[in-house]
């Protein structure tokens, strides 16, 4: 039952991730554009030439600022329609049309209720006696306000109905109306219900609404510390998404009245006071719930980063500052934490309870010291530059971060040091071999390799790999993710392979029940549209299938001394001529990231049997093999660049998975012409996966079985 919750919350999590994506851009332009329309603004700076009342930028800005607000003033709808495409199986975008339908199809019958009530009366106007806040235009209907809740019921009740009766059979006189014309019409009926019922429900949940906020409130600076703490808490679960929502976009946040307006949630009284001419200052009490990251996540987990880096092993230090690096980057400049969080809290949960306690104080600090500056999604210096330095320290106290950012930088050094060192946690760099290591380095070479360079075949491979790990095709349910995490759902969680995911390029892997979490960091939404691309156009997998080797060592290894020949001869495959794998026509392939190795231009398409072997994987696209030598070499023979996209075609293989062949014994067939027509080229790779240097015997036409190479 715990695990049925948690997948469920998961899904909700991830499904916020659409709309809340939105925020940043919403809050760039009303920041913007209410900041430099703002009257006290332009005097504070003296810009009444360039953007006083009048001229053609104080037009401009009064239309982003008129942009950014209706996206805030809209997020109930954007809300509904978000979380019903992230939690729809599939058809999406009838999800989203259901959604918005039962949007204003519930408020219009709250509406209805409401004026048979006496609430509103005949001309509109809302009745004397209702409590202040109770009722408020959503999208021009006077309707209960229920804020992002009432999108959220939508939402998860929308697509409830989807999931459960898109693909419907009706009867032949109605079979028009069936599948997934059927869930608008479903949809339009039981949100008709849910607003009658919300005339009574939703009044008692708004008391229960303000009370918490009451209490959150009441509990002063003791309850910033437990909404960190919390916060931050659930970061491993994903969980965080549920739980800060309310708190920034409902009354749980607290409400505050506004030039005549009551707003409510602590994120919508800040934009709401950033557009005021009025506000001499920003309400902490309202940026309480975010204000406090900028300290750590600025200040803090950089100095975390370096105490890890200064602990590495000297050989492995460069190894780990390339990752320690950009993790420490990204939390400075976006606030996005994950990569970096993730990179000791699987290792050294101790660590990740330290800085759970010292993020959840710094909400604390900040709201001690009266510091009030807003965000649109993360703590980064981006945010801080447009809410807070350009805002002005008057109205914000945001030079105050600075100092304390200061503090919370050599704190967590000096405490990440000291644990480090005494408990000998295996941080990046700490591990007593190469593997991890060179894991976490690699979690930036996979991002790039799924971003933009796509036009390579790894994106597909990555995806194919991603894929087995989950157990196959007809494991995976869902797929979907948020800022940093691939989230899935699956069949049988048994089926995952969290060895192979990491091998992926994860910095973790989180099984929970049927939910599956893979950490890969920002490019996590590149990975998550080439890995859905893939599952719509991939065969079945079976669950059993072994999966490509890509415990990618190619960081390290590259830098090994390559020795003048090996000890081990290595024979072709093929027919054709040999060349280094640093001229092959991929640059995944080129620049070593699977392994060293050759290629050959083939001659013909026979290729067989490098030596005696154990066949340890074949692709379900024909085009590549694993095997393992009888010393317990592991290489890969891949054939062409970009012909996982050919589905098979033009591919016969002629082993299987565990066979044992030996030297000389066919192992496919392939169609040379098809592949040229086909694919971007179709050189035969040869690819050492467990590590060895590779030195080139031949560089010119060998014939299959010739010794081209050794390591």
């Amino acid at each position: 039952m715990k695990d049925e919750i948690f997948s469920v919350l998961q899904r909700v999590g991830r499904s916020f991730m659409l709309p809340v994506a939105v925020l940043p851009i919403a809050g760039l332009l009303l920041g913007l554009g209410a900041s430099f329309t703002n009257p006290t603004t332009i005097k504070t700076y003296g810009l009444e030439a360039i953007f006083g009342d009048g001229t053609v930028l104080h037009s401009l800005l009064t239309v982003m600022s008129a942009a950014g607000g209706t996206i805030f003033g809209n997020l109930p709808i954007i809300f509904a329609v978000g979380v019903a495409i992230g939690m729809a199986k599939a058809e999406k975008e009838v999800a989203a049309l259901a959604a918005m339908i039962s949007f204003f199809v519930m408020h219009v019958s709250c509406n209805a209720m409401l004026q048979l009530t006496g609430k509103i009366l005949a001309d509109g106007s809302i009745a004397p006696g209702v409590l202040e806040g109770t009722i408020a235009s959503s999208c021009g209907i006077m309707s209960l306000q229920m804020g992002v809740f009432g999108g959220i019921i939508v939402g998860i009740g929308v697509s409830m109905l989807h999931n459960r009766y898109y693909k419907i059979v009706l009867p032949d006189a109605l079979s028009f109306f069936g599948g997934s014309r059927f869930i608008p019409i479903v949809s339009t009926v039981v949100f008709l219900f849910v607003g009658i019922a919300m005339t009574f429900i939703w009044p008692i949940a708004q008391d229960i609404i303000f009370g918490l906020g009451n209490v959150v409130t009441g509990t002063g600076y003791i309850g910033t510390l437990i909404f960190g703490i919390v916060k931050r808490a659930l970061i491993p679960f994903g969980l965080h998404h549920v739980f800060y929502l309310p708190f920034w976009q409902t009354g749980v946040g607290g409400s505050m009245m506004i030039d005549g307006q009551l707003i409510q949630g602590g994120q919508n009284i800040f934009f709401a006071q950033l557009a005021s001419p009025n506000v001499a200052h920003f309400s902490a009490d309202a940026t309480r719930y975010f204000s406090g990251e900028f300290i750590f996540m600025i200040f803090g987990l950089p100095g975390a980063a370096l105490a890890m880096y200064r602990c590495a092993r000297p050989e492995k230090k460069k190894v780990a500052g390339g990752l320690l690096l950009s993790a420490a980057l990204t939390s400075m400049l976006t606030g996005i934490t994950e990569p970096i969080e993730f990179s000791f809290l699987f290792v050294a949960p101790l660590l990740f309870g330290v800085q759970v306690v010292l993020a959840g104080a710094a909400y604390m600090i900040a709201h001690i010291l009266n510091i009030a500056v807003g965000l649109t999604f993360s703590g980064g210096l981006l945010d801080l530059f447009i809410f807070g330095i350009l805002q002005g320290n008057d109205k914000t106290s945001w030079m105050l971060i600075i100092p304390v950012g200061i503090v919370y930088f050599f704190l967590y050094y000096f405490a990440f040091s000291f644990l480090i060192k005494k408990f000998d946690f295996k941080t990046p760099g700490r591990e007593e071999d190469d593997e991890e290591t060179k894991l976490y380095t690699k979690a930036d070479v996979n991002a790039r390799k799924a971003g933009v360079q796509g036009e390579s075949g790894s994106a597909d491979e990555l995806s194919q790999t991603i894929a087995r790990a989950l157990g196959s095709k007809r494991n995976i349910t869902s797929v979907d993710c948020c800022a940093t995490r691939l989230r899935c759902s699956v069949a049988d969680s048994e089926l995952v392979d969290q060895k192979l995911l990491k091998a992926t390029g994860a910095s973790g892997v989180i099984v929970k029940g049927t939910g599956v979490q893979v950490i890969y960091g920002p490019k996590v939404a590149v990975i998550k549209s080439n890995l859905e691309e893939y599952l719509a156009t991939a065969p079945e997998v079976e669950a059993d299938a072994a999966a490509p080797v890509l415990e990618e060592t190619a960081e390290v290894q590259a830098e090994a001394p390559v020795a003048a020949h090996g000890d081990h001869e290595f024979f072709a495959p093929v027919a054709g001529t040999a060349h280094a794998i640093t001229e092959a026509p991929d640059a995944a392939f080129a620049g070593k990231m699977m392994g060293d190795g050759f290629f050959i231009a083939p001659a013909d398409g026979h290729v067989v049997a490098p030596c005696d072997a154990e066949v340890m994987f074949v692709f379900d696209t024909k085009h590549a093999i694993g095997m393992k030598g009888a010393d317990g070499t592991e290489f890969l023979i891949h054939f062409g660049v970009d012909t996982v996209k050919l589905g098979g075609q033009g591919f016969e293989v002629f082993v299987e998975q565990g066979q044992q062949v030996k030297q000389g014994d066919k192992l496919m067939e392939v169609d040379l012409d098809y592949v040229k027509a086909n694919a971007p080229s179709d050189v035969c790779l040869v690819i050492f996966t467990g590590g060895q240097a590779v030195h080139m015997e031949k560089s010119y036409g060998v014939k299959a079985l010739d010794a081209v190479a050794s390591y």
